[in-house]
This record gives C-alpha cells, structure tokens and sequence, in this order.
C-alpha cells in the first residue's frame, strides 16, 4: 500500500454547477484513501471548454457549502479574483506557495481527463502533484482513445476504481428548465 504525506491536500476545481452527493462522495472517498488532511473544493466562475454557468457564482458556492457543511475537511473556496485566473494550473501554485509542506492531490473524474491535454501546463500538473482520476460512467471507451492515455505514463497518475453514481450536474440542471 502506497503511503502519503500527513500533510496531503486535495484540490477538486470546477463550476459545480450545481454541487452535488457524487462531488462530495469523490470528495470523502479521496480524503479516506489518499489520507487527506483537507481538499478545497475551487469553485470557479467559468469552465473554460464550457458555455456560461447555469446558476451564479455565489449561488454555486452557497450550495457548495450547504452540502459540505457536516465535513470539517472540505473548503469551499473562490479564487478566480485573488488569483486572476481560474485554470487548475494557477489554483495550484498559488495554493502550493500557502502550503509548502504539502503535497497535492488534484482530483478530477475520467470526463475531464478526455481533455486534460488541453488545459493550461498539463504536464507541470501531472510532474508536481498527484493526479487522481475517478471513473465516471460512458467514459470507458473515451478514454481509451483519448489522446491523454497515450500519452501519459505517470506514476503521478492514480485511477480510482470508485462505485459509479448515476448523478451529474447536467441532468440536475435539466430539473430548473
């Protein structure tokens, strides 16, 4: 078994648009497994391979809070000010220069590691923190084809075998229409 960094901090970024039960249960099974003493969830205003947000940034970071509200280790955080960007790359360093005796977890699901050679200094990403990647159901065969699997032979990369929930925040938003 893989031993970690008491000090270990996840960073799960995005719109959540809305939060839901399989955000925060990525979120314990990471914290559990990968000894997390926190993980941030880093809401940002704006996916950048997305069109705009369906609810308002402070709307999204209410509902972040509201279902973290019971777990002391998850931080519901905005950035995209204080650090004048929203891509995970800036997220880090700026919270790797808070935390510098910490080593960092960025937990994304298999939807976005399709097209994680696309986003800002991917490489840096996957050299400097730990790359944790959570199944999400339709992907399998994606991912497998995707650009990113060919070219990624990390041991920085860590594929969670995790229980498959039938929840996204796409269909969740279908239910405000």
């Amino acid at each position: 078994m893989q031993r970690f960094n008491k000090n270990s901090i996840g960073l799960f970024g995005g719109t959540f648009d809305p939060p839901h039960y399989g955000h925060l249960n990525i979120s314990k099974e990471s914290i559990k497994r990968f000894k997390l003493k926190k993980i941030y969830w880093v809401v940002t205003k704006k996916n950048p391979y997305k069109k705009k947000a369906f609810f308002s940034v402070d709307e999204r970071i209410k509902k972040s809070k509201s279902l973290i509200k019971k777990n002391k280790k998850i931080n519901v955080v905005f950035l995209d000010k204080k650090v004048k960007s929203s891509r995970t790359v800036d997220i880090y360093k700026y919270l790797q220069r808070k935390n510098k005796k910490s080593n960092f977890f960025i937990i994304i699901g298999s939807d976005s590691l399709v097209a994680f050679h696309k986003w800002k200094n991917w490489r840096y990403l996957v050299n400097n923190a730990k790359l944790v990647v959570f199944f999400r159901k339709g992907y399998g065969n994606k991912l497998k084809k995707s650009v990113i699997t060919k070219v990624l032979k990390s041991n920085n990369v860590i594929f969670v075998k995790n229980k498959s929930y039938n929840i996204s925040s796409s269909k969740l938003r279908k239910n405000y229409l």
